[in-house]
């Protein structure tokens, strides 16, 4: 059976159970692991002896706490990381995220174009986790300055569950969204990401048998202890 594609309302609804008394992960559970998934998809691609200056690009969302946790790991395995978060997350949990990637001296960039224009150019590999699956259209503030300075850039992109810019359900039809050379999806992947033809990678090795016969995911086994398992051949059948 074909893996499923997640519609908006399927992700967020799988999510809410994950989250509920009967799932019984916490919001910092979810993000370690899929911050861990995201570092593992970057060293798995981009090693680091080529590849070792990364710059990982946060927006205000759980996306962003993702990119936090995979910055730190990413840190921990070698690389060179620098944050890129010009608006940063108002709950605690993001406040805590960054402040261990502060702990292992990760810096974080001013919030300006500068700065970012700056950073990549000294950079080797983008990891981006701007926006998720709940992102409606159109870009602003500061982020419709910052995706096209990133697309311009030429720099290989990783992008988080959805790329930046793209509609979990119509996907890249603006326009407007990032094109990452490699997409790491959470959980399943989304509808939006069906003409994706990169290098594609699954992660999110939390979700219960039970859960994945439920929503009927088919989700693929991951091999040994890895937290990512490639499903580009797969995604490409589809």
């Amino acid at each position: 059976m074909s893996l499923r594609y997640l519609s908006a309302r399927l992700a967020q609804q799988i999510d809410d159970e994950l989250m509920s008394a009967a799932g019984a992960f916490s919001l910092d559970q979810l993000m370690e692991l899929a911050g861990l998934a995201c570092a593992q998809t970057v060293a798995k691609v981009y090693d680091s002896a080529k590849f070792n200056r990364v710059l990982v690009c946060c927006g205000p969302g759980n996306q962003g706490g993702d990119g936090l946790v995979a910055a730190r790991h990413l840190s921990m395995f070698g690389y060179k990381t620098t944050i890129y978060m010009p608006k940063p997350g108002t709950k605690e949990i993001y406040q805590r995220l960054h402040t261990q990637c502060k702990n292992v001296d990760i810096a974080t960039l001013p919030a300006d174009s500068e700065s970012l224009r700056a950073a990549l150019a000294s950079s080797d590999v983008i990891l981006d986790a701007i926006f998720g699956f709940s992102f409606k259209g159109p870009i602003r503030a500061p982020f419709d300055d910052a995706l096209p300075l990133i697309s311009q850039s030429r720099l290989p992109i990783v992008s988080v569950d959805i790329p930046s810019g793209w509609d979990v359900e119509a996907g890249n039809e603006a326009g407007v969204g990032l094109n990452p050379d490699v997409l790491l999806s959470l959980t399943a992947p989304k509808e939006g990401v069906r003409s994706f033809r990169g290098r594609h990678f699954l992660g999110g090795r939390f979700v219960p048998k039970s859960m994945d016969e439920k929503f009927q995911l088919n989700l693929p086994a991951y091999p040994g202890y890895e937290q990512i398992v490639d499903i580009t051949e797969a995604a490409q059948k589809l």
